[in-house]
């Protein structure tokens, strides 16, 4: 673990990071989120989710949707553009941004996000972080995976390395490839979902037949903006093809970088208890939350953070 000095309100503090996995992750103690977060604190805040691409702040004071606006603020300019279907979930009230994401004890259908992915990826500018307050988590279940896009990258061969920089790729809102049948209807040690479990549920998400597709393309490697490291930037949520090749010819490769970019090794895992707050990197990390906690209830607040510029 690593003490990091800093200081607010004219008074020395210690901020104390503690490392997840071997890959990315690390909790952060000795911060308080219901306060307001000064220069310096920041600073090591930030310094700590480049390093680790996902930090979380376990067991904080219960925070008002104002204080939980007030954090996001710090990271950039916050996304106040709904989701592209099927993803148009509601909202905190009197406070749009905020995205309520909840699933009921008796809902036993797919979660959202539940697949691994990277937000909004068929923006011209995708998200730059996620600020996401766990109201209510279950006992046990509801985890969240996140997995290392630049450790991605970097472990492929120095062949496939030099085919795929300098590629485009084509993100897609109508996710042909993250729908239904690329994730799971809520499972335990004693259920099997069923095939009606599959759909989604009316609850949660938009069912009109004819959204709007959003559409753009990204490089296949960026290169990260602030760390200057490269990484994987291809997901199976909204990538569907590569630039000027079919979308048969583009899956096998699609799916050989997939498969790869979510290996154990590249990953970790995060138990949410209640008031937790993460912060992930979503120009270098996925994520997949896990659907495993039919009989309880989950209640997440999350706040997006736009890039500043397009992918590079």
């Amino acid at each position: 673990m690593a003490k990091v000095a800093a200081r607010r309100a004219g008074k020395a503090v210690k901020i104390e990071v503690r490392p997840l996995a071997g890959a990315l992750g690390a909790q952060i103690f000795g911060v308080d989120l219901s306060r307001p977060i000064g220069d310096s604190l920041f600073a090591d805040i930030y310094k700590a989710l480049l390093n680790h691409l996902v930090i979380f702040f376990p067991e904080q004071k219960p925070l008002r949707p104002e204080q939980h606006r007030a954090f996001a603020d710090r990271f950039g300019k916050v996304d106040l553009e709904p989701f592209a279907y099927p993803f148009k979930t509601p909202t905190v009230e009197s406070h749009t941004e905020i995205l309520l994401n909840v699933k009921e004890a008796s809902d036993t259908s797919i979660n959202v996000g539940g697949f691994w992915h990277a937000d909004v990826t068929y923006r011209d500018k995708p998200h730059k972080c996620a600020v996401i307050y766990a109201k209510e988590a279950p006992p046990y279940g509801g985890d969240t995976m996140f997995a290392n896009q630049y450790l991605a990258y970097e472990t492929l061969s120095p062949g496939m390395r030099r085919m795929l920089d300098g590629m485009q790729a084509e993100h897609d809102s109508a996710m042909i490839y993250g729908g239904e049948t690329a994730r799971y209807a809520s499972v335990s040690r004693t259920r099997v979902p069923t095939q009606e479990d599959r759909k989604f549920s009316a609850s949660l998400y938009d069912t009109a037949k004819h959204a709007e597709t959003i559409r753009t393309e990204h490089p296949v490697v960026r290169t990260h903006p602030e760390t200057k490291r490269k990484c994987l930037y291809i997901n199976r949520g909204f990538a569907t093809r590569f630039s000027s090749m079919t979308k048969e010819e583009s899956l096998p490769l699609l799916e050989f970088l997939w498969q790869h970019a979510s290996r154990p090794e590249f990953s970790c895992r995060y138990r949410w208890t209640q008031d937790d707050v993460g912060v992930w990197d979503n120009r270098c990390a996925m994520h997949y939350a896990l659907n495993d906690y039919s009989g309880y209830r989950r209640e997440m607040h999350r706040i997006s953070v736009h890039e500043e510029s397009r992918p590079g």
